[in-house]
């Protein structure tokens, strides 16, 4: 089998943890704040009702409950030994640090956790908050994920996000400050934005240096203010050959030390409106080594270092 031209998250903990680690997503309740304390609110224009990675959660259970139901699938399939406990849907850090406390000790307290991934908005991390994160990456393996989505003020804007890019870098340099590891979650084809400004985005992320990252593809979803504007036609959406041409040049931007955490995504068939070839999973993520194999090169090949 032939190297992958990029540094993927599996293979990253497959070296620390000596075998693979499985990530179990969770919902623990949380909302954010463009969803209210209810999540009753309309949210950003992208977002699922459900959460981002809502998607076969076993949501209304306790937080042990659901990663006990995850480790069984996963235990069965793959003879799975050691797991990741991951606070997907909404802002996992919106909330008091005492509730964050016993939420995330609950999920530690499961056999076979090897360690917690946070995922949270940039404007949901206040002091205390990354001081208590800044505890759990002392005392096991500890990801922050913050979902960033744009370097753009004007695409924020445009998505309801509710903060600008400059909370982004006060929240990433007050996060590094305590020595977290952080994984940034951008999205690829949001309205608005041409190729160039994708690419500004990724190297923002390279100037940074991120730890880690998650490439988003847009899924228009029904249900959300988006779906609405693509049925009314006005939305452009990407083709695969776009989307594939568009990672690869992403990854060659990228510090080769950066860990890919995701390059695309199946959004949940049931409410998947564009684009429908974002089903095919696995014949992307092929298509996006194989354009970098035919280009002859890899990740960080177009990164240049200071």
């Amino acid at each position: 089998m032939r190297e992958k031209p990029y540094l993927t998250f599996s293979q990253h903990l497959k070296q620390r943890f000596g075998g693979r680690v499985h990530k179990i997503s969770i919902d623990a309740g949380f909302s954010c704040p463009n969803r209210g304390a209810t999540r009753d609110r309309p949210g950003c224009l992208f977002c699922d009702p459900d959460g981002s990675g809502a998607v076969g959660i076993d949501r209304g259970f306790p937080v042990a409950e659901q990663l006990a139901l995850g480790k069984e699938v996963m235990i069965r399939k793959y003879k799975a030994k050691h797991f990741l406990a991951y606070f997907q849907p909404f802002s996992n850090t919106f909330a008091p640090p005492a509730r964050l406390r016993s939420l995330y000790d609950e999920a530690l307290g499961v056999e076979g956790m090897v360690g917690l991934a946070v995922g949270t908005r940039p404007d949901c991390v206040p002091p205390e908050v990354l001081d208590l994160l800044a505890e759990y990456h002392r005392r096991t393996y500890f990801w922050l994920e913050l979902g960033l989505q744009s370097s753009h003020d004007q695409t924020l804007d445009l998505l309801r996000r509710g903060h600008d890019y400059a909370c982004f870098l006060d929240a990433y340099a007050a996060a590094k400050a305590r020595g977290l590891r952080i994984c940034v979650h951008v999205i690829l084809g949001l309205p608005g934005e041409s190729r160039v400004d994708m690419l500004a985005t990724a190297d923002e992320m390279a100037r940074l240096r991120v730890d880690g990252i998650k490439l988003h593809l847009l899924h228009v979803l029904r249900g959300t203010p988006l779906g609405e504007m693509y049925q009314q036609g006005g939305i452009d959406i990407l083709e695969q050959q776009e989307y594939v041409s568009l990672v690869a040049d992403v990854l060659e931007r990228l510090p080769a030390q950066t860990l890919i955490h995701r390059l695309t995504g199946d959004g949940p068939r049931d409410t998947l409106l564009a684009p429908l070839w974002s089903l095919n999973k696995w014949e992307v993520l092929n298509a996006i080594e194989e354009e970098l194999h035919r280009r002859g090169t890899r990740q960080g090949s177009r990164f240049a270092a200071d």
